[in-house]
């Protein structure tokens, strides 16, 4: 039984029921006989089924949104922005999965040589509850409409979220099957791996779920993307404009009420300016509303679940135990449901779990660095490697550490850590691997195949 509880007030929304192995088989067989008339449809064909999924989404936004508020806590005007998102993904690719995709001619000794881009088949998608639309119209967009079919393992307190995406693409027009549910709990999502049909997965999740998968998926010469966890750095130099840097730097750490991959994480600020950014910081932490998620004035929500929450304040006090001082909360609150209070941490160093794990919740670590060099190097100071970023008035030098220094997938200068249609999206290390987004995202899922004509 898979269970969707209100992390707000710890009651129980759904119970559903978990597929049967005979089940599973069905689903499958059935997503890939669709995906075997999807791959022949063309891009128009494709483009008109996912502009109308764009729609239908923008014309059931509130109903969306209150569901991914009830079922994990998000404030509601980040539900509402989160489903806004998915629509200009899907309108995104509606537009450019041709022109992407379209054959690329490559002079050779050949009459005629070229790369023709052609679907895989069936991408199994594993994905996690903090974003539960986003996530996974983030690969089903591009997955789609590069001609496969999808299979979506959700995580089991989002699958409410999950029936109700396939039910976009069911009344968008996409075959029957073509995207497929299945209600399943996370540690069965391996078993499906092995079935022939499954030419591809993609995992966003933690670096065990990841690592799992990974291996899994190797055995069997499956190919893989992994979006896996983060432990962002954002480095603060002496010639930022520090009221701005401190802004941005809250927003980033809040973010979903802290329980994002790319949100900041780490503050490393040059020691010349530490103490004014923690003041200044923690006086912006303070007026962030943490309340009822379905509020359009609350900032910070629940976290997901209990369990979860009580991880996180275990960070926090191993943390404050091995040296580290609590500027702002780090209590949880008493009342009921998954609450956890915006928190501070400073004189963070090595060894801590602030300085050396995932912070997945509203808790920021403050670290102190000699100088730029540094900065640069505590940053790198991670197994993780998806987001950076790093503030200065000096855009030349900005993007010379964000280009040459920073050891991530995406690094930023004077802005924080996001995910756009149009750019690559992913890690290093950690992390993961592969990309989503942009004409690469869409191609990870392909048969890059050559054509060679003499």
């Amino acid at each position: 039984m898979l269970q969707s509880i209100n992390p707000a007030s710890n009651t129980v929304i759904s119970n559903y029921s978990e597929h049967t192995p005979d089940q599973i088989n069905e689903l499958i067989e059935k997503a890939a006989g669709a995906q075997k008339i999807w791959a022949e449809a063309t891009f128009d064909d494709r483009s008109a089924c996912m502009q109308a999924a764009a729609a239908l989404l923008r014309e059931e936004k509130e109903d969306f949104s209150r569901l991914i508020t009830l079922e994990m806590g998000k404030p509601i005007t980040q539900s509402r922005a989160e489903v806004e998102k998915c629509a200009v993904v899907a309108d995104y690719y509606a537009r450019h999965a041709k022109d992407f995709l379209a054959n690329e001619v490559i002079p050779t000794d050949a009459s005629q040589s070229y790369i023709s881009y052609r679907p895989l088949g069936l991408v199994l998608a594993v994905m996690p509850w903090n974003f539960p639309f986003w996530q996974v119209f983030r690969f089903a967009a591009p997955a789609l409409m590069a001609g496969n079919g999808a299979l979506l393992k959700h995580a089991s307190n989002v699958t409410g979220s999950a029936l109700a995406i396939a039910s976009v693409f069911e009344k968008a027009g996409f075959p029957e099957g073509l995207f497929g549910v299945l209600k399943l709990p996370g540690k069965k999502a391996g078993e499906i791996i092995g079935n022939q049909h499954i030419k591809a997965v993609t995992i966003t999740g933690s670096v065990g779920a990841g690592r799992a998968v990974a291996s899994k998926a190797g055995s069997m010469l499956k190919k893989t993307v992994l979006e896996l966890g983060g432990s962002d750095p954002y480095i603060v130099l002496e010639d930022a404009d520090l009221d701005y840097a401190v802004k941005v730097c809250v927003n980033s750490r809040l973010i979903n009420s802290g329980q994002s991959c790319i949100a900041a994480k780490r503050f490393i600020v040059v020691e010349s300016l530490v103490k004014e950014f923690e003041e200044r910081f923690v006086e912006v932490m303070k007026l962030r509303k943490m309340g009822d998620p379905m509020n359009e004035d609350t900032d910070v929500g629940p976290q997901a679940n209990a369990a979860l929450r009580d991880e996180l304040h275990g960070q926090v006090k191993r943390s404050i135990r091995m040296g580290a001082k609590c500027l702002l909360g780090g209590a949880i609150p008493e009342r009921e449901g998954a609450w956890y209070p915006p928190t501070v941490l400073t004189g963070v160093k090595p060894g801590m779990p602030a300085w050396n794990e995932e912070m997945f919740g509203p808790v920021a670590a403050i670290i102190s660095a000699k100088d730029e060099s540094d900065a640069i190097q505590i940053a790198n100071d991670s197994v993780f490697g998806l987001g950076a970023a790093v503030f200065t008035r000096h855009e030349d030098r900005g993007r010379r550490i964000a280009e040459k220094d920073l050891n991530a997938g995406c690094c930023f200068v004077n802005d924080f850590v996001k995910s756009d249609p149009r750019l690559p999206f992913g890690g290093i290390g950690d992390s993961g691997y592969g990309r989503e987004l942009s004409y690469l995202g869409i191609r990870e899922f392909t048969n890059i195949k050559t054509v060679y004509v003499k």
